[in-house]
């Protein structure tokens, strides 16, 4: 059975993934590990118990924050669309460096999604648009469809630099059992899919452990089509970018019950190639700003 992606169609409309049942269609399969077997039903939207997304307003509400503080200090998370699709991404260390899922760019084939990308943000109520330069992308696998989750994770550069919003730091350690938060923009359900959701909730079990040494997490943050490449932020003041969002399984996916081992989301760790990949995408930019 195939794992599901959070990637959706810009009109609305999400991409039929093989082996998806008629109940379940609409949903975008991710990659499949080499044992299919594990892998469970799928739906649009998880959620454990109930719905607890909240918007930044709401947010900074029930942590007795300032709002615009919340939005300033997460203005890092965006849109990226390419073609018909787009998915969530965030600036990474400096201002024209993004992370995201692989899926995001490639789809079932192999090929990019579109002949250009680009990668949005908000910055008080304005849009702000800058294309992504295709050539610059660093991935797990440019055939995310074709291998394991733990693989579905991408680096790109932007042609330009954003200085309207601080880019997320990498977290330095990313552990089990342990406290984060979410923050996507890009849930088809949420704001026609451009704004933005934050919840806090656990970072779960390892789940696998990719050769270029990226780990794949299970947690409990609800996650919904349109969010792959999110935001997953751990550390004291959960503001380091630990993960990315890829997708989630459940063997329930119509219904809201508690987080199990058969009924998650999960993430794939900015570690090994991953973690290199941004780190060098960022000293280059920054050494070809000087």
């Amino acid at each position: 059975m195939p794992q599901l992606s959070g990637l959706n169609l810009l009109a609305g409309l999400s991409i039929a993934a093989a082996l998806v049942s008629p109940a379940a269609a609409g949903a975008l399969s991710a990659p499949r590990a080499p044992d299919s077997s594990a892998f469970l039903p799928i739906t649009q939207v998880l959620v454990f118990g109930k719905n607890s997304r909240q918007s930044p307003e709401q947010f900074a509400a029930a942590e007795n924050l300032n709002t615009k503080e919340v939005k300033r200090a997460h203005a890092a998370s965006g849109l990226v669309e390419c073609g018909e699709a787009h998915g969530a991404g965030q600036l990474t260390l400096v201002g024209n460096v993004i992370t995201t899922a692989s899926h995001v760019f490639y789809d079932e084939k192999g090929a990019l999604r579109g002949a250009s990308c680009t990668f949005a943000i908000e910055i008080e109520g304005r849009s702000v648009r800058v294309p992504v330069d295709l050539t610059s992308i660093k991935a797990g696998s440019t055939n995310p469809y074709a291998f394991p989750a733990v693989h579905d994770w991408a680096v790109a550069k932007l042609t330009k630099t954003i200085t309207e919003a601080t880019p997320y730091q990498l977290s330095d350690s990313v552990q089990a059992q342990t406290p984060i938060e979410f923050v996507a923009r890009g849930h088809i359900d949420w704001g026609d899919g451009r704004r933005m959701s934050m919840e806090a909730c656990r970072l779960h079990d390892q789940l696998s452990v990719g050769q270029e040494g990226t780990r794949e997490f299970s947690f409990d943050c609800e996650t919904g089509d349109g969010a792959s490449g999110g935001a997953v932020l751990m550390g004291e003041d959960q503001m380091q970018l630990g993960a990315i969002l890829v997708g989630w399984r459940s063997n329930k996916p119509y219904r809201a019950v508690p987080f199990s081992p058969t009924h998650y989301n999960f993430a794939v760790s900015i570690e090994g190639a991953f973690r290199t990949a941004v780190l060098d995408a960022a000293k280059k930019m920054v050494a070809g700003q000087r």
